[in-house]
C-alpha cells in the first residue's frame, strides 16, 4: 500500500512539475490595420500619390489640348506631312511618359519597401513579445486559415496591438525629443 501511495504522489509531484505550455493566438490582419506605423505610411504616401496624380491630370489635360491643336493642322496636311507630324508629336511626349511611368513605379518600390519594413518590425515585435511574457506559441490568425478557431481567452489580438503602437509611439517621442535636443544645441 505504500508503494502505490509513494507511486501516486511520485506521478502527481512529477505532473504538477512540467511545465504548461502558454500559447496565444492573434488576428495579424487587425494589428498590422491598427499598427500606427503602417497608418502613418499609408498616409504619408496618400499626400505623395495625391500630389502626382495632381501633376499627372496636369500634363494631361497639355497633351490633350496640344493633341486637338494638332488634329487640327493635321487635317490641311498632305499625307505624308501627316505622319511626320504625328510622329514628331509622339517623340515628343514620349520622354513625358516615360518620366511618369518610372515616378509611380519608384512611389510603388518605396511604398512596397516601407510596408515590408512595418511587416519585420511586425514579425520582431511579437517574437520579443511572446519571450518577455512567456508564451511558447503565439499563432496567427488570418485569412489562410492557420488558427481555423481559438478560444476567446487565448486571443491576444487587442494587447498585442496595443504594445505594439506604445512601442512605436515611444520610438516616434525619442525622436521628436533628439530633434528638440539637436535643435537646442545648434542655437
Amino acid at each position: 500500500m505504500k508503494k502505490i501511495i509513494l507511486s501516486v504522489a511520485i506521478l502527481i509531484s512529477a505532473a504538477s512539475c512540467q511545465e504548461q505550455e502558454k500559447i496565444g493566438f492573434i488576428d495579424n490582419g487587425e494589428i498590422i490595420n491598427a499598427y500606427q506605423m503602417k497608418i502613418d505610411i499609408e498616409d504619408k504616401f496618400k499626400a505623395q500619390d495625391e500630389a502626382f496624380t495632381k501633376q499627372r491630370d496636369s500634363i494631361a489635360r497639355v497633351y490633350q489640348m496640344e493633341m486637338q491643336s494638332i488634329q487640327q493642322r493635321l487635317s490641311t496636311l498632305s499625307p505624308q506631312k501627316q505622319q511626320e507630324e504625328s510622329q514628331a508629336f509622339s517623340q515628343k511626349w514620349q520622354p513625358v511618359q516615360q518620366q511618369m511611368q518610372m515616378q509611380q513605379q519608384q512611389m510603388d518600390q518605396m511604398y512596397k519597401t516601407e510596408i515590408d519594413s512595418v511587416l519585420s518590425k511586425f514579425n520582431a515585435f511579437v517574437e520579443d513579445y511572446g519571450k518577455k511574457n512567456g508564451y511558447t506559441f503565439i499563432l496567427g490568425k488570418n485569412q489562410a486559415g492557420s488558427v481555423v478557431y481559438g478560444d476567446e481567452t487565448k486571443d491576444i489580438t487587442e494587447e498585442v496591438t496595443t504594445a505594439l503602437n506604445a512601442a512605436y509611439g515611444e520610438k516616434d517621442e525619442a525622436n521628436s525629443s533628439e530633434k528638440a535636443v539637436d535643435t537646442t544645441t545648434e542655437k
